[in-house]
């Protein structure tokens, strides 16, 4: 997926207008579309990356590492922004497990439900807000706003969509997951504990007879 988006710079230039290129999981920018042929200005992996959206703006979505990287983000439009969170949403899912995920087949596991929960969250976020929305816009004071309602809940059926089937998938990672783990380990039980015990006390019995043996020879 590609288009633009407006990118917060600074407190001088505010948002300024940037190409975006989502590919292989990376979400770049550029000057401008035409200048794609001179690299990007700057990218960000999306498996890695916590994905927001803004509680109150409905045009805002943030990508943000921790303590490394940040893109604060504005779409043209909520139904531009939906398309967009819903890209790259498909791109951390399609990312997998890490490296050390595909090596340990239960880390991995873990990895991908915790993936899935991420994007439940993200998809949460999103309802909440679009409910929000079409209630403001269905009460508002001087009766139904009906281009408002309109564009809010045309957002509500896809956002519906992809959060059930984000549901369903993490549901099957889950199972899955319980399916294939190991069960806990039991003890040894093939020596009874009471022998066990036995063999100790009988062995602490031989030592206390030899060590008086040897005492009773050494004063004699």
């Amino acid at each position: 997926m590609e288009g633009i988006l407006h990118k917060w710079t600074n407190y001088w230039n505010g948002w300024q207008p940037r190409w975006f290129i989502l590919e292989d999981g990376v979400l770049s920018y550029y000057q401008s579309r035409e200048d794609v042929s001179k690299g990007c200005k700057g990218s960000i992996k999306v498996s890695v990356s916590d994905i927001s959206v803004h509680p109150t703006d409905a045009t805002r979505l943030d990508l943000t590492i921790p303590y490394e990287q940040h893109y604060y983000l504005r779409a043209g439009s909520p139904a531009e922004r939906q398309q967009w969170l819903i890209a790259l949403g498909c791109a951390k899912q399609a990312a997998g497990p890490t490296r050390a995920g595909r090596d340990a087949p239960a880390e991995g596991a873990t990895d991908s439900v915790r993936t899935k929960q991420s994007e439940l969250r993200l998809y949460c976020d999103l309802l909440m807000q679009q409910a929000h929305q079409v209630k403001t816009a269905a009460g508002h004071a001087d009766g139904p706003q009906l281009q408002e309602l309109e564009e809010a809940t045309s957002l509500l059926g896809p956002t519906c969509d992809t959060f059930i089937r984000t549901l369903d998938e993490c549901m099957a990672l889950v199972a899955r997951a319980s399916a294939g783990s190991p069960p806990p380990h039991a003890p040894d039980r093939s020596v009874p504990l009471h022998a066990v015990h036995q063999g100790k006390r009988e062995k602490r019995m031989s030592t206390s007879s030899n060590d008086y043996s040897r005492t009773n020879s050494g004063g004699s």
